[in-house]
């Protein structure tokens, strides 16, 4: 073989090898792709390890798993989202508030916690109107 030929094949195997060992390192770090909340199961486990002492009587997930409400035993209601490979929960007080999303998204409910750093969340919902009202008399 041509000594050209070898340089490339040495420069293709040496890139092969740099790009799975970055894959290797992604999925040591935990990155990798946006966590969704699919399941009420996966939810109650999210909110418990957030929380401690936390158990959820009831929970909403919004329709593509970008976000969920549980509210506990206590009638403490806990806003959960994807953050990255993980979910950031808060635990919604007096500061917190809940509106439907503008007209055309009738089930849309924008919830805000009250802390800037975590934003407001929009999700879909099938009883948006209940959870609303609840946050809202927190």
């Amino acid at each position: 073989m041509p000594a050209e030929t070898l340089s490339l094949i040495a420069q293709f195997a040496g890139s092969l090898a740099a790009i799975l060992l970055l894959v290797w390192l992604a999925r040591w770090l935990g990155l990798g792709p946006e966590k969704r909340l699919l399941t009420e199961a996966e939810v109650a486990e999210a909110a418990r390890d957030a929380h401690d002492g936390f158990e959820p009587a009831a929970i909403a997930i919004d329709s593509d798993g970008r976000g969920a409400l549980a509210r506990g035993e206590d009638g403490r209601i806990m806003l959960l989202r994807p953050h990255g490979s993980h979910v950031a929960s808060r635990i919604l007080g007096p500061a917190s508030s809940a509106k439907m999303s503008p007209a055309g998204d009738s089930e849309g409910l924008v919830v805000d916690c009250g802390e800037r750093s975590f934003g407001a969340v929009t999700l879909q919902l099938r009883d948006a109107h209940a959870w609303a009202d609840a946050i809202n008399a927190l």
